[in-house]
């Protein structure tokens, strides 16, 4: 999970470590003689007053305080273990971004076939890689948490780059029913960014038939970097392709006040799904929210 989701996690953690230090300078101060700390007071006469309300958020301390995370990270210096906090207040542990959440890693899943000899996906070959183009529900591909999006790279110990689609679905068709190993790469086309609703509600873009078409100036969207032409993949981790757009808008609206979602530049979404009539991506997609 990146350690701030978005910016306004970012700009409190900026707040956090200002107060930090100041806290620091004040105790070295009192240590002063009196004319030496009075001389010393105009160095530190507010911190990051602009600030304060930023983003419409409330950077006081006593606030930021209760709304506190706290990130821990360690790691191995010199043969000894050094561990250090870092702070990510607004968001937090939030469990949207750890559903969301694309590590861009590769993994195996071993998989056997349902009742009728199916795992479960339709694959589509782009630029000489082999991508999910459906997982669908309730199915081993879909229990074995494979999502639309995924690379595979290799089946059974078969290296799939330069396969077509037909040669894909040949080999899964023929491999064993009890034991078929997947190598996966985590959605590569796909990023997430994670927003923070204003006081209305909104986050600050407006989408058609899921793609991002326009976004609000000085909102959430535009401020942590959201584009435009580019399609949502997923909301807190749900997929939502093949919804209608009040279906997304429902999920958007019923979501808590952060909200991560994932996108894809539109032309390859529309490319990975060409062919396949809405329909079935609708009825048949895995929309179920993934385990953390």
């Amino acid at each position: 999970m990146s350690l701030y989701p978005s910016l306004e996690d970012l700009k409190v953690d900026k707040v956090m470590q200002a107060q930090s230090e100041f806290a620091s300078n004040s105790a070295a101060l009192a240590a002063l003689p009196e004319s030496t700390a009075a001389e010393s007071s105009d160095l530190y006469p507010r911190l990051y007053p602009e600030l304060s309300e930023y983003m419409g958020l409330n950077l006081h301390s006593t606030e930021v305080q209760r709304n506190l995370a706290v990130v821990g990270t360690s790691g191995q210096t010199g043969g000894k273990s050094s561990s250090s906090l870092m702070i990510a207040p607004v968001t937090g542990n939030d469990v949207g971004l750890r559903r969301a959440e694309i590590k861009h890693g590769i993994r195996e899943v071993i998989l056997c076939k349902d009742q009728d000899r199916r795992i479960g996906i339709r694959v589509k070959s782009i630029d000489n890689g082999i991508f999910l183009q459906l997982v669908q529900a309730n199915s081993p591909a879909s229990m074995a948490g494979m999502r639309f999006g995924d690379q595979i790279l290799q089946i059974n110990g078969e290296n799939c780059a330069g396969w077509s689609t037909d040669k894909t679905h040949q080999v899964l068709k023929d491999a064993n029913d009890e034991k078929i190993t997947i190598i996966l790469r985590d959605r590569p086309f796909q990023r997430t960014i994670t927003m923070h609703k204003d006081s209305t509600g909104h986050v600050g873009f407006i989408f058609k038939n899921g793609k991002i078409i326009s976004i609000v100036k000085d909102s959430s969207a535009a401020r942590n970097g959201l584009l435009t032409d580019h399609s949502i993949c997923e909301i807190n981790g749900q997929n939502v392709i093949g919804l209608k757009d009040t279906q997304i808008a429902d999920i958007l609206g019923s979501a808590s006040n952060a909200i991560t979602i994932t996108l894809m530049p539109s032309y390859i979404q529309e490319h990975m799904l060409k062919r396949m009539a809405s329909s079935i991506v609708k009825q048949l997609m895995d929309r179920s929210l993934p385990e953390v």
